[in-house]
């Protein structure tokens, strides 16, 4: 029995969630729903460096098991898979969908089928509606939250994202995100606009995860197990040092809170474009592993989970299998 009520069915109560998706939804004419600021009018299906129009691209939507323990619990999580990006990650897991416009011109869906997707996922038993990478469509993911909520929809909103984000949008998402779980990927502007083309992500990723931490706190967990409320940040282990972990992790601790839950990655996997640069072109070696883990342990970081190292090959989707695109996953886990 679900004893856990989001805070988005109060804002809809009192029209709050109307009010923000209307506000925000408006901004499309001259798009400045991400940090690029492109200016396009997506109602008219101009496309800026997202290269999204008006209606939301879902590449997949499934039962997703392989995230934190909280996330997934028993049930899994209920996954929903935006298409495009607002970064140009050379080694992107998810390059299919994330820097192939073409292929994702099919996945096009309207509104109402957004929600219909987040009641259906509901309906398979999920914990929570897991939007990853949703920046470029909050607000359709907020219409879409006014379709569904009267017909039912009341699980935790999972906001799973790349944190590159504009601080003043994720204000606006305040009681209506019940758990954020952004990536801190980088501490150097350089390697951050040479991996990635976002000179300034550190400056924005930094400033979202301050904000998104005051407005959920530290991770809560019902009497399952299962995350309610609060923020996971993912830090992803590089090669060479190439992620920052040391200013990152620390940051994280000393301008946050050691008490914060931090998920570290090991699945890095030389994948896309990453064979173009010669210190991406492996995976991360024992002792680049190692080097984080003692520094989590320095910094006393004790919630959250270190990823062991043979999470390369088995995190690693497919996303022509749109209802299964986590098949290695699966295999895996019987």
């Amino acid at each position: 029995m679900n004893t856990f009520y989001p805070g988005y069915l109060s804002l809809y109560s009192s029209g709050e969630l109307a009010s923000r998706a209307d506000s925000l939804s408006a901004r499309l004419a001259a798009c400045d729903i991400c940090p690029r600021r492109c200016g396009v009018n997506r109602f008219a299906e101009e496309t800026g460096f997202c290269n999204s129009g008006s209606l939301p691209v879902v590449a997949s939507w499934c039962v997703h098991r392989g995230e934190e323990p909280p996330v997934s619990g028993t049930n899994g999580s209920g996954a929903v898979f935006f298409g495009n990006c607002t970064m140009r990650c050379v080694y992107c897991q998810n390059y299919q969908i994330s820097q192939d416009w073409d292929s994702q011109k099919r996945n096009l869906i309207s509104i109402d089928a957004l929600g219909e997707r987040m009641l259906e996922l509901q309906g398979k038993g999920c914990h929570n509606i897991n939007l990853v990478t949703p920046t470029h469509f909050i607000p359709q993911i907020l219409q879409a939250l006014l379709r569904a909520v009267p017909r039912g929809l009341s699980i935790p909103l999972v906001y799973n994202t790349s944190g590159y984000e504009s601080v003043d949008v994720i204000k606006m998402l305040d009681g209506i995100v019940d758990i954020y779980l952004p990536d801190l990927r980088y501490a150097s502007s350089e390697t951050a606009n040479v991996l990635s083309k976002t000179a300034d992500y550190t400056m924005h990723a930094r400033k979202s995860i301050k904000e998104m931490y005051r407005q959920v706190g530290d991770l809560k967990l019902n009497a399952d197990g299962v995350a309610t409320r609060g923020l996971i940040v993912r830090h992803l282990i590089l090669p060479e040092r190439l992620a920052g972990s040391e200013e990152s992790i620390t940051w994280l601790a000393k301008e946050l809170s050691p008490t914060l839950t931090v998920s570290i990655m090991a699945q890095y996997y030389p994948t896309h474009r990453s064979s173009s640069f010669a210190s991406l072109g492996r995976k991360i070696t024992e002792a680049e592993y190692r080097e984080v883990v003692a520094l989590v342990n320095a910094l006393e970081i004790e919630n959250g989970w270190l990823q062991g190292m043979e999470a390369a090959e088995t995190y690693l989707p497919d996303f022509a299998r749109q209802k299964h695109p986590f098949e290695n996953e699966l295999k895996a886990k019987n």
